[in-house]
């Protein structure tokens, strides 16, 4: 056999032996054979469909999207329940606790969602985002607004994300709007705490919850740092609100 015939043999080999680590290896894979396992807690015994979601899903918007029906058939799109479906939605925030400054509506749009055909997680991070950023927007209540303008502008004292979890309760179809709203708690010396509801008005009902740490960070030295009394004061404040303790 010739060097060249040789080289093709290894290589076809070489080939074909990748697309069976590929096939055997990949994350696919790992996930067909969890849903294969009777042992595992994804098992789908054949001829059965998905788990449900951990907290149930009203299949019913999904189902009504599937028959064509219009949006108005299952999403509250008329002014009055659209009020309506807001001003629970802040109840519910209130009542848990969560600082009514911090409120923050955000609609929906078509690009949110994936091919599965509901918003996508990653999504939730940014809305968490926008409204954690319109919540320090509102310090300039008590800070002033330059001094509040300073800290979304990172000159000076500010704050930072240090951590974040969100624990996805219900898929978001489109059309919707979300509120976000958080609440503080935990505070430390150089940092505190903040949980977060993500509220669905289509479903008039909470579809996300997040807790996440930030920290008090000097943006002129680049490390953290103890805030000013009146920036401890500040979240002591929006804490009472919560029935959280200060420490």
């Amino acid at each position: 056999m010739s060097i060249s015939s040789l080289r093709r043999t290894f290589v076809i080999g070489l080939g074909v032996s990748h697309k069976i680590w590929t096939r055997n290896n990949s994350s696919i894979h790992t996930l067909r054979q969890a849903f294969l396992d009777p042992n595992s807690p994804f098992h789908l015994p054949l001829g059965t469909q998905g788990p449900a979601f951990p907290d149930g899903f009203d299949t019913t918007l999904q189902e009504k999207m599937e028959s064509g029906s219009s949006s108005a058939e299952f999403i509250t799109d008329n002014a009055q329940d659209s009020k309506d479906a807001a001003a629970e939605g802040k109840a519910l925030a209130i009542k848990l606790g969560h600082d009514p400054l911090s409120f923050w509506e955000h609609p929906v749009v078509w690009g949110d969602l994936d091919s599965f055909r509901h918003v996508n997680n990653v999504r939730y991070v940014r809305y968490l985002e926008s409204g954690r950023i319109h919540w320090m927007r509102s310090f300039s209540h008590e800070l002033g607004t330059q001094t509040a303008a300073d800290i979304l502008a990172a000159k000076g004292i500010g704050l930072i994300l240090k951590w974040i979890d969100v624990d996805f309760k219900a898929p978001v179809l489109y059309p919707d709007t979300l509120l976000v709203a958080h609440k503080p708690h935990s505070p430390k010396t150089s940092s505190f705490s903040s949980s977060a509801i993500v509220y669905s008005y289509a479903q008039r009902r909470v579809v996300a919850e997040s807790d996440s740490i930030l920290v008090w960070y000097d943006y002129d030295k680049l490390r953290k740092t103890e805030p000013p009394a009146q920036f401890r004061d500040l979240i002591h404040n929006r804490m009472k609100g919560s029935g959280e303790k200060n420490t």
